[in-house]
């Protein structure tokens, strides 16, 4: 075969290359695209549905959460609103913040807690947001309080021989320390905080389940309930499953027929599935990525920080 052959083989390789790549990218594009339209139909759809949220995992101040919250609440399509729970609690704050969210989604259309595996402390914050909470006969919920945790270190301190000299403006600035004792005074102000803000939760769960402020304080020591001990102390309203939000759901005036969308963070969704597109991509072509999508997982809303007062189930801690 003669050089001039070989040249036009290699140029009719390289061009056949060139457009199946461009075809695959077009290809992945409009799949995207498609995507996209359709995640309308997740989080803004054109069809009347009944929305549902899931919360589950460490409950904190989460924006992203509140604002879906607060375009289910403007949609004219969806009729309604299930909060399926599996938490162990979180920051106060956070909880509040959901609470907030939820019950403006529940001053337009018929609300649903649904409490899934554990929806403790914050959890259970966020369940009382519902106009009915249907929890299962193992679900664990309750754990109605408030904690402030801090770390000692300076039995530590003193073993390696580090010392920490400090010049305040007032006794109580910047109380409690980790590398000291805390004195009666700091002791007293952490716990007129916590009392105040577990006040709060407790006129909270009173009032959502009209119930007596001095039945529910006998409720509110921390306790741990099964569903159905949950349900003959009226922290929740049903014991049973999707069966149940339905008819719970009909009794208001919800179809039965409504599809049930889960409305997700679309940007995280659409991303993972775009890094999922090119990792395919690559794979077709014999490229070899050298990160996987899912590793991106370990940089999401997981890796978080709790701050301030904190209404979490900690399991094994006195």
């Amino acid at each position: 075969m003669d050089h001039m052959a070989i040249a036009d083989r290699r140029q009719l390789r390289r061009k056949l290359g060139f457009w199946r790549i461009a075809a695959l990218l077009l290809l992945v594009v409009i799949g995207f695209v498609s995507y996209r339209l359709l995640a309308g139909d997740k989080t803004g759809a054109a069809a009347p549905h009944v929305a549902r949220v899931n919360i589950s995992g460490m409950i904190t101040d989460d924006r992203e959460l509140v604002e879906r919250l607060e375009k289910i609440a403007d949609s004219n399509e969806a009729k309604a609103l299930i909060v399926s729970i599996s938490s162990p609690g979180g920051t106060t704050y956070g909880g509040e913040r959901l609470y907030q969210a939820i019950r403006k989604v529940a001053a337009k259309k018929p609300v649903v807690s649904d409490i899934r595996t554990l929806a403790a402390s914050a959890g259970y914050m966020i369940a009382t947001a519902g106009d009915e909470i249907i929890a299962g006969e193992s679900s664990i919920t309750g754990s109605i309080g408030v904690i402030f945790q801090y770390p000692q270190v300076d039995e530590v301190m003193k073993k390696i021989g580090v010392s920490l000299e400090e010049i305040k403006s007032s006794p109580l600035k910047a109380e409690p320390s980790p590398f000291h004792p805390a004195s009666d005074d700091a002791k007293a102000m952490i716990r007129s905080m916590i009392m105040d803000s577990y006040g709060w939760f407790v006129d909270l769960v009173a009032e959502r389940r009209k119930l007596p402020r001095d039945e529910v304080l006998k409720l509110a020591d921390g306790t741990i309930f099964t569903g159905r001990q949950a349900l003959n102390v009226k922290l929740i309203d049903k014991l049973g499953g999707d069966d149940d939000i339905r008819d719970y759901l009909a009794s208001r005036g919800i179809s039965r027929d409504l599809p049930i969308v889960e409305w997700k963070d679309s940007d995280s969704s659409s991303s993972f599935w775009f890094a999922h597109a090119l990792a395919g991509l690559f794979r077709y072509m014999g490229i070899t990525m050298p990160i996987a999508p899912d590793a991106l997982e370990g940089w999401g809303p997981s890796k978080l920080f709790l701050d301030g007062l904190v209404s979490v189930w900690q399991v094994g801690n006195g």
